[in-house]
């Protein structure tokens, strides 16, 4: 299953892309700039910044080669060449961001990740940063034939159906689902708390439903675990014992470890199979994986938050 490629708008994107080195594995935009947002975000409309993440096989040589096309996108870490920048981007969600950079009469903020980092946390959710990006509609715009990242892409929106599941109750809408799948990476998220709109998640969904049934529609028709009344827009899923421990062993690796060790006590030594079955029975078993969604989150948000100062300082762009 590929991931739908969205067209509207198409050049718009693509006459950005011409701007830096194109060796991409892969590129997209998402964001308020890109699909409609209810609330405040939707009153900026054209005039909302652009957001990018491009992925790249080999950070330091993408680097080297866009600081010779656009040098003034960058901080005063530019002095430092590109090894510096790329170790810089290696902490937190391993990602580097440039902001608040014209580009075509438009301000456009872009991330750049290497593709391995990308691949494992799209499997495993280390750090759920661009992962959770890429649970929620984006305009895939160029992808190249790897396909062990084609497979990252598909598992990540399969752990998400699949936590998203767990924090359900047995029957619930098609919107309560898409709610729950575009809240995981901002649980634990503090910005949420201090500078975010809370109803952020609200406002992404709601406009954008159609979206969400582009990407997981096909998801949701195979598992075994639900049964989706399309025409009704509702979905029942299995939240028996042996049916939420199917769940729980088929989540992403990182997460199944922070779910061990909220509710393994110090000193015991027992396998994650063990763990995950007493998890099962819990009747607060959504309640667990939601804190261990949230310990992800948090360590790679505040990290990620801390970079801004030396990697996006706007004021020191020349």
């Amino acid at each position: 299953m590929a991931l739908p490629v969205l067209s509207s708008s198409a050049v718009k994107f693509r006459r950005v892309l011409a701007h830096f080195p194109q060796e991409l594995s892969l590129a997209f935009a998402y964001g308020s700039g890109v699909f409609r947002q209810a609330g405040a975000a939707a009153e900026h409309g054209e005039n909302n910044m652009l957001d990018f993440v491009f992925a790249v096989d080999d950070s330091v040589t993408w680097h080297m080669m866009n600081l010779l096309k656009n040098r003034n996108h960058y901080s005063f870490l530019k002095f430092f060449g590109p090894k510096q920048i790329t170790s810089m981007q290696s902490y937190g969600a391993g990602i580097y961001y440039n902001t608040l950079v014209p580009c075509n009469g438009r301000m456009i903020k872009y991330g750049v990740i290497s593709t391995d980092t990308l691949i494992d946390d799209l499997f495993h959710w280390k750090t759920l940063y661009v992962a959770g990006r890429l649970q929620k509609p984006v305009k895939i715009l160029t992808q190249n034939e790897n396909s062990k990242l084609q497979a990252a892409l598909v598992s990540n929106l399969k752990s998400a159906v699949t936590a998203a599941f767990l924090m359900l109750p047995e029957s619930f809408s098609e919107e309560d689902l898409y709610m729950q799948i575009a809240g995981l990476s901002y649980s634990g998220d503090f910005r949420m708390i201090i500078g975010e709109d809370r109803s952020k998640v609200q406002n992404i969904v709601k406009p954008n439903i159609p979206h969400f049934q582009k990407l997981y529609s096909t998801i949701l028709q195979d598992c075994p675990q639900v049964v989706y009344k399309h025409h009704l827009g509702r979905l029942e899923i299995d939240k028996s014992p042996e049916g939420q421990f199917a769940q729980l062993m088929a989540l992403p690796k990182n997460l199944q470890q922070k779910i061990t060790s909220l509710v393994n006590p110090p000193g015991k030594n027992r396998d994650v199979e063990e763990i995950l079955l007493q998890v099962a029975h819990d009747p607060d078993c959504g309640f667990v994986v939601h804190q261990g969604i949230s310990g992800i989150v948090r360590s790679s948000s505040i990290v990620q938050s801390a970079k801004t100062i030396l990697t996006a300082d706007a004021t020191l762009h020349t």
